[in-house]
């Protein structure tokens, strides 16, 4: 078909005219490669701030300069009872870390049953020679607890006698084991850690490891009751190894005006190095919370205490055979 027949079938186009084909351009006799509009360049990315990282180092210097400065100017807080809680923050909880985390390998359970808030009394057994134990169960309170709660302890007055120990003693929370000093933390909302064997506990001898000693009189139950405060017992496995006493020496004790001498595998055959605590693996156990708001009319009658404190006991020493059941190596991992 021509262009003019094409054309004459368009209606209403009479005029209409195909264009022509432009020919090519040669240069050379060869087609020249078409020309490609340049690209709008996009503008580079702007550079993303680089935010120095923060010196971890230079914190911890600054900080430990401050601490250090309001140390010498005396500008912290104690409570009444000689109490310094930035100073277990900064000082005595890290060291005691090391103990707790890297040499005894410590394990917690339970510790759900410590209440959050408010007055608690925690009971635990006594054991190791050296009152270790107490040291360890304040630091798994601090760093297991949600509310990271200070554990304040009961001490006997030999050690508020004791020159630079009674002041550390202070400093860290503890106060002298009496029903006044007990009564009024737990009223102020605080968690009071109490062990009712005393130097019966920590002295006895490795043959009697892990046997509950005689807990006394209750008074310790008393004061839970004057205040309506709940008991949580706990059970300490791991203790008793650190220091196996195989003998007392007891002429040696009474004349140093202290409860017992004892003689270890390591003490005092190796001088100082015997002070170093056999690295025993450590569980701690903590029992559903015994309440004692119903019976706070019944603190001074004698048979209540001692049915509480006896269902205490046996709490615990039941706990610390289910617990030694977990722990088939007393210096495993």
């Amino acid at each position: 078909m021509s262009q003019h027949e094409y054309r004459d079938m368009l209606p209403g186009h009479a005029d209409f005219t195909l264009p022509k084909p432009a020919a090519p351009v040669r240069v050379n006799g060869r087609r020249p490669i078409p020309e490609v509009p340049p690209m709008k360049a996009e503008p580079p990315p702007e550079p993303a701030v680089q935010e120095h990282p923060v010196d971890v180092w230079d914190q911890r210097v600054a900080a430990g300069l401050a601490f250090l400065r309001r140390r010498l100017a005396g500008t912290y807080e104690v409570d009444d009872f000689g109490f310094d809680r930035e100073l277990n923050d900064a000082v005595f909880h890290p060291l005691l870390r090391v103990l707790y985390h890297d040499w005894f390998r410590t394990e917690v359970f339970g510790i759900e049953h410590v209440p959050g808030d408010g007055g608690a009394l925690i009971v635990g057994n006594h054991s190791g020679t050296l009152a270790l134990d107490a040291l360890m169960l304040s630091v798994a309170i601090r760093d297991k607890h949600p509310a990271e709660r200070h554990l304040r302890l009961l001490g006997a007055d030999l050690v508020f006698r004791v020159p630079f120990v009674s002041e550390l003693a202070r400093k860290s929370g503890a106060t002298v084991a009496c029903n006044p000093d007990a009564e009024r933390l737990m009223s102020n909302g605080q968690l009071v850690g109490v062990f009712p064997e005393g130097f019966k506990g920590i002295g006895k001898r490795f043959a009697d490891r892990y046997k509950l000693q005689r807990f006394g009189r209750g008074g310790f139950v008393s004061a839970a009751l004057r205040t309506g405060t709940p008991i949580v017992p706990v059970a300490i496995v791991g203790a008793e190894e650190i220091y196996p006493i195989l003998t007392d020496i007891k002429p040696l004790a009474r004349l140093l005006g202290v409860p017992y001498f004892p003689v270890t595998p390591t003490f005092p055959w190796l001088g100082p190095l015997g002070l170093v605590p056999l690295p025993s693996k450590w569980l701690i156990q903590f029992c559903p919370p015994i309440p004692t708001a119903h019976l706070t009319e019944h603190a001074d009658d004698p048979m209540v205490v001692y049915n509480l404190a006896d269902q205490v006991r046996e709490t615990i020493q039941a706990t610390l055979l289910e617990t030694l059941e977990k722990r088939p190596d007393p210096f495993g991992l």
